[in-house]
């Protein structure tokens, strides 16, 4: 089973950024893709950005186009999630995902915390 580390969250003013980073434990178990998921209070957990491992096709929720940027290192077994004009309402629980497709991506156990005041 993937073991995916999530670091990176914290506090930030809005109009910040910040930039979280996954790495994957065992690349044997990753096939297509990778992707981020946020929760925000009282709402439901909801697919945010996604990229082709192979391809470097990336998808974007309308929420963050424009804004937040996924990106990959293959050798580091890691996808990166820049996030830049933040808003308050773009904060909250931040899980990163594997899987092979888009539709069987699943969120790992493991999120990181992003606040962001106005």
């Amino acid at each position: 089973q993937v073991q995916l580390a999530v670091s990176g969250g914290g506090s930030v003013q809005a109009g910040g950024s910040l930039r979280l980073s996954c790495a994957a434990s065992d690349v044997t178990g990753i096939s297509g893709w990778m992707g981020w998921f946020r929760q925000a209070p009282r709402k439901e957990r909801e697919m945010i950005a996604r990229i082709g491992r192979r391809t470097g096709w990336t998808w974007y929720h309308d929420s963050v186009k424009g804004r937040f940027t996924i990106s990959q290192d293959n050798a580091k077994n890691t996808v990166y999630l820049q996030m830049g004009s933040l808003k308050p309402e773009d904060a909250g629980m931040y899980y990163c995902a594997a899987g092979a497709t888009p539709a069987t991506l699943t969120p790992g156990s493991q999120g990181t915390q992003v606040t962001v005041s106005s």
